[in-house]
């Protein structure tokens, strides 16, 4: 949230700007290897269920929260609840995106028993799905089964450990017409129509609306603080939390260690570090050179299950083109004080229908995986 010049104006230069020079401190808050040990060890599992899941939790969420739960059953079955406590209750009061996240998760799980020649049947809210207006609770997201030697494997599998969420200012270079139609193809599954823009007017429009999301989210209170409170700064942070809004680099670190990066900084609005905060989200937020949104009916839960799905499948081809992708979404969201956005994005590009996800699209150099908390977080005895 800081940039490296940014720290550098608040934490001046001598002593300081020289430490940043010594190789001992930079190697030392590196991002964190032991926070991204669940992707090296994806499908090492001997128990084949087991070994799914270690691919499915490497899925992206919302906050990367993590928030699923799993309870095998039998031997050939296994049944997906949400950890309640990890949702998001500002910026996703309805928790909409929390069951996007879930729909991601099955269709990475989908993906890796199909590379072994698993079928699955999934069957959402088995007991039921709570109401649109309403939260979840404790009945299961969703039922799944496997049955052995009965499809082929997927070429899209073969881009998972690939697949970053990268937030990085995107290149300025305009993404090829036959991408854009890869990626509708890809995510035009499931129920969902996808459209993208290029470098347009549309785009044009679409770079306001989402900076003005992020600065709407970023400037009232209650919804900066859900993230502030998701803030893993330093490696040390992330490795022990493994989930959240990773903020790890030596300059960040040395922020922190003259009292110029906190939690407290980057929430106060007065603050310096709260401004510069912002000012690194401007370039990228103005790098956008094409967008990609999908939108189904929003009539039910399940809808949201299958947004999650084809939105895995559309992240996937984008590795596929060499491209990079990065969920832009905050216009999109449920909270009141961004009702406003909501309704003059839906208007720009909505069609009638329910926008579920805003992305943007492009170049960009590569980043590191996000921090995963391990398959045991996530199994229940």
């Amino acid at each position: 949230m800081t940039s490296r010049r940014g720290v550098l104006k608040l934490i001046g230069g001598g002593v300081v700007l020289a430490a940043a020079s010594a190789g001992g401190f930079i190697a030392l808050n590196q991002p964190s290897v032991a926070a991204r040990e669940a992707w090296r060890l994806a499908g090492q599992e001997t128990e084949y269920r087991r070994r799914f899941l270690s691919y499915a939790l490497l899925a992206p969420n919302p906050h990367n929260r993590q928030p699923w739960l799993v309870q095998l059953e039998g031997d050939d079955a296994l049944t997906l609840y949400v950890d309640l406590e990890r949702r998001l209750p500002a910026t996703d009061p309805l928790d909409r995106q929390i069951i996007i996240g879930c729909g991601a998760f099955l269709e990475l799980l989908r993906l890796a028993a199909a590379e072994e020649g698993y079928d699955t049947e999934i069957s959402s809210f088995p007991q039921g799905a709570p109401a649109l207006d309403g939260r979840l609770d404790a009945r299961p997201v969703a039922h799944v089964r496997f049955i052995p030697d009965q499809v082929k494997a997927d070429a899209l599998f073969a881009h998972v450990l690939a697949r970053h969420t990268n937030r990085e200012v995107y290149a300025p270079r305009d993404v090829e017409p036959e991408k854009l139609a890869a990626l509708v193809a890809a995510g035009s599954v499931y129920g969902m129509t996808v459209r993208t823009c290029g470098n347009d007017q549309t785009a044009e429009r679409l770079r306001d609306l989402t900076w003005r999301g992020h600065e709407r989210e970023s400037t009232t209170a209650y919804t900066m603080q859900e993230s502030i409170d998701l803030l893993r700064i330093g490696p040390a942070e992330t490795n022990l939390y493994r989930d959240g809004i990773s903020l790890e680099s030596p300059f960040l670190a040395l922020g922190t260690l003259v009292g110029a990066v906190s939690k407290e900084a980057l929430a106060d609005p007065a603050s310096a570090a709260f401004k510069q905060g912002l000012d690194m989200y401007r370039p990228m937020a103005a790098s956008a050179r094409a967008f990609v949104w999908m939108l189904n009916d929003g009539a039910s839960r399940e809808g949201q299950i299958n947004a999650g799905r084809a939105y895995m499948r559309l992240t996937l081809e984008t590795v596929a083109h060499g491209l990079v992708v990065h969920p832009w979404s905050q216009a999109l969201q449920e909270y009141p004080e961004i009702a406003d956005l909501y309704r003059d994005v839906h208007e720009l590009i909505g069609d009638g229908q329910r926008l579920q996800m805003l992305v943007r699209v492009g170049y960009a150099k590569p980043v590191v995986p996000a921090p995963r908390r391990g398959l045991e977080a996530h199994m229940l005895s």
